[in-house]
């Protein structure tokens, strides 16, 4: 379960470091390892580009056998999070565009025939969907995945500081965008 005891203290276990060398190494369990730790951050990373959990899936595991292949170019062994996070985010955006250029007007006219969730979800999607890239990753890390300030920082290599006052901002502009969409205070 997200957020829980049990995820954080996967995330402290061994250090990254230890696991990526062991990787390097030929050792499959030091990379499962790997996969298990960061798999649900790439899920968010990849959603909050692609707004669909399964192609967001595909994006993740695609990112990680990527990252097997690679994984002996890594340059900072401590960096292994931030640079999975950036060959995630890329294939994601290469998904984004390919399924942009597939959709045809039978597909957009069965997905307009599909049941709609509520309008509350819908306006809240779309608020999201405003936001600047970061901040979609910002959201679906903390809220969706419910990754703590600590994780996400390993996984963005930004500050906890930083990640809090990004937050705050986000939050700001979303509670704004709800106001002028009817929603009263948020």
């Amino acid at each position: 379960m997200p957020g829980t005891p049990e995820k954080e203290r996967s995330v402290t276990q061994k250090p990254d470091t230890t696991l990526v060398r062991s990787a390097i190494d030929g050792d499959a369990e030091g990379f499962t390892e790997l996969c298990h730790r960061y798999y649900p951050a790439m899920v968010a990373i990849a959603h909050s580009v692609l707004g669909d959990r399964h192609l967001a899936e595909d994006a993740a595991q695609q990112a990680f056998a990527k990252a097997a292949v690679k994984l002996p170019q890594l340059k900072k062994e401590n960096r292994f999070a931030g640079w999975l996070a950036v060959i995630c985010r890329n294939i994601a955006k290469d998904i984004a565009r390919r399924t942009e250029n597939l959709q045809s007007a039978d597909e957009l006219s069965i997905a307009a025939t599909e049941p709609r969730d509520d309008e509350t979800t819908e306006v809240v999607r779309q608020a999201i969907s405003k936001l600047p890239a970061s901040a979609r990753e910002l959201i679906f890390l903390r809220f969706y995945d419910g990754m703590s300030y600590e994780q996400i920082s390993a996984v963005l290599g930004i500050s906890e500081q930083a990640i809090n006052g990004r937050l705050r901002r986000v939050k700001k502009k979303l509670a704004g965008y709800l106001g002028r969409n009817g929603f009263g205070e948020v």
